[in-house]
This record gives C-alpha cells, structure tokens and sequence, in this order.
C-alpha cells in the first residue's frame, strides 16, 4: 500500500527541531518536537506519510542538518528566507509550532521564499573567508585604540605613513605615557602583531584551499580584482549560474536600489537591506578600484559624479553594473564550480 504524500516543516533549533507533518490537503497529521538528528525526524516522519518535500528555516546549523536529510534520507528540502516568512505570517504571535506549520503550508502551496542550500566545500569556504574578516575587523579595532589611547595624552603622532615598521618603533619608543598606559600600549602592540601573523595564516590556507578553483582563478584574472575580492564572491555567491540574470545577483549583493513608491511619489531609499554586509564592502572597495584603475568604469563615474551623483551613490552605482557584468563572464564557469 503506498503512503500518502506529505509536506513537512522544520523549525530549527540547537538541541531539538519543531516538525510538522500536513497531508496534500493542509491537515496536520502531526507536529511535535524531535531529537536534532536527521535519522529521528526522518523516522518520526515516515510514520505519517511520504515526504514530497520539505522545509526548514535558514540558521546556523540548518545547512548541515538539511544536507543530511538529502544525502541519507532522500529528502527534497529547501531552506527558507526568514525574514520573508515572518513578514508573511498573519499572526503577530511567535511559536515553534507555528512557524513549523506555516513551513509546510508554505511547502505545500509553493509559495516557500528559499534560500540556496550550499554545498559543504562552499560553507567551509564562507566559514574561512569570515574567519578571516573577523581578524581583520579584530586588527582594526586594536589599532582604534592605540591611537585613542595616544590621543588621550595629547602625543602628536610621528609623520609618515602609520603601521609601518619605522612607525611602530616609533610607537615603542615614544615618551609621555603614564606607568599604566605604557603597560596597556605593549598590550596592544603585542595583540597587533598576534593579528597580522593570524591574518596572514587564513590568507595562505585560503590560497591554498582554491589553489585548482577555476571561478577564482577566473575572478582573478578581471581588472581590480585580488585575492581577498576573489574569496569573498566565490564563498558568499558560491555560484553565478544559480542566478537568472545579472539584476538578481546585484539585489543577492544588497547593491539595488529600495524603491518607496506610493501613489503618484516615487522615490529611491538607498541600497535595499539585505544581502551580506562583508559582500557589499567588497564590492564596494573594488568599485573604487575600478573608478581609479579602470578607464571604462572611470569616464562612468566621472559622468555620474558631473551630473552632481555623490561619490557614495557613484560607488555603489559602479559596483552594481560592475557585478552585472560581471555575472555574463562567470556563470559559464558555475558549470564547473
């Protein structure tokens, strides 16, 4: 005899996952909780029908889980864009078996608003590219308060480019400070240099990691693009044929503009809010290279810039139709990813 077809939400947590089941016609067939292992969801499903396909929210750990339950189960399963889910909830109310339900019923019409489910190289890949922007934004902060520190006894700083190694013996050597800042300052200077030789660690285990990439490699070989640019679209896009056009990655990279129009006003409200932060900085920072670098995408600024376009709008204009074009190089190599 042939189970019946089911659709099944998942809300993720740490120790243990909300799991409803619904039939083809909405009816809940069973939601309760489950051990967070993939064989105990699948068996505590398989008790209550065939599973067509199922859901479950986008969160730390939801990947691997989702993975599992492909790999060894057989499952469909999509991951689900939160922040779209929640705005579509009717109820104000916030519970597991709530969203579980309104994951399978979303499943089930497929009105489900999903999110890529990457494969395991490219979330180690992400794993490692953020690791090492943590360092760095660790470094930056380091150096924020050396300099607040130099600040607070009033200590001009010697000319000169900073953070080189003439000016960080300058730094050692430098009078004025207080028993207890000077302490606080070799503090510093020591967390620095753990930093930079951390930083530098990440950056030959990522070269290495991509060392046989072929969308690395090809990244590389486009104006304005290095090593770091290269890591960070690679482990945060993953691929560039998952997309239909150039205008989808460009809104994937939070670099379209958010449109507040109403009525007869029509208006722009900046760069719309999503996509992932480090991604954006990084397009951003190769826009400027790009605008300097670069004649084509220079005329193009300065003609948005003669227009009276400020230089950050400039930017993020550049970055936008840089990684549009960008998409119609790449994606034949997503083939090979």
């Amino acid at each position: 005899m042939d189970l019946q077809p089911v659709y099944v939400g998942l809300d993720y947590h740490k120790n243990a996952v909300q799991v409803c089941v619904i039939d083809q016609d909405g009816r809940v067939l069973g939601n309760g909780r489950c051990e967070n292992d993939w064989r105990a969801i699948a068996r505590w499903c398989a008790r209550r029908g065939r599973v067509v396909r199922a859901a479950i929210e986008a969160c730390g750990g939801a990947a691997d889980l989702a993975e599992a339950l492909v790999t060894f189960a057989g499952w469909s399963i999509d991951l689900a864009h939160l922040g779209y889910v929640r705005r579509m909830k009717g109820n104000p109310d916030k519970t597991d078996f709530g969203d579980a339900r309104m994951l399978a019923d979303l499943t089930r019409v497929g009105y489900l608003p999903k999110v890529w489910l990457a494969p395991e190289s490219i979330r180690e890949l992400r794993r490692l590219v953020r690791y090492r922007q943590q360092l760095v934004n660790e470094r930056r902060a380091v150096k924020l308060r050396i300099r607040a520190l130099l600040r607070d006894h009033r200590i001009r700083e010697m000319a000169g480019k900073p953070w080189t190694k003439r000016w960080l013996g300058w730094l050692a050597s430098c009078d004025g400070l207080g028993e207890q800042s000077a302490w606080i300052l070799r503090r510093h200077v020591a967390s620095l240099a753990s930093f930079t030789a951390a930083i530098r660690e990440a950056e030959h285990r990522l070269a290495a990691v991509v060392a046989d990439d072929a969308m690395v490699a090809g990244l590389m070989a486009q104006p304005g693009v290095g090593p770091v640019t290269a890591w960070t679209l690679r482990a945060e896009i993953g691929r560039f044929d998952r997309f239909n056009s150039g205008k989808q990655v460009a809104r994937f990279c939070g670099l379209s503009p958010r449109n507040v129009s109403s009525g007869e006003r029509q208006a722009d409200a900046g760069l719309i809010k999503a996509g992932s932060v480090p991604l954006r900085a990084t397009i951003i920072e190769a826009s400027w290279r790009l605008i300097r670098c670069d004649a084509r995408w220079g005329r193009l600024a300065r003609a948005m810039v003669a227009r009276g376009k400020p230089k950050c709008v400039v930017a993020a204009a550049i970055g936008n139709r840089w990684i549009r074009s960008l998409y119609h190089e790449m994606k034949p190599l997503g083939l090979a990813a």
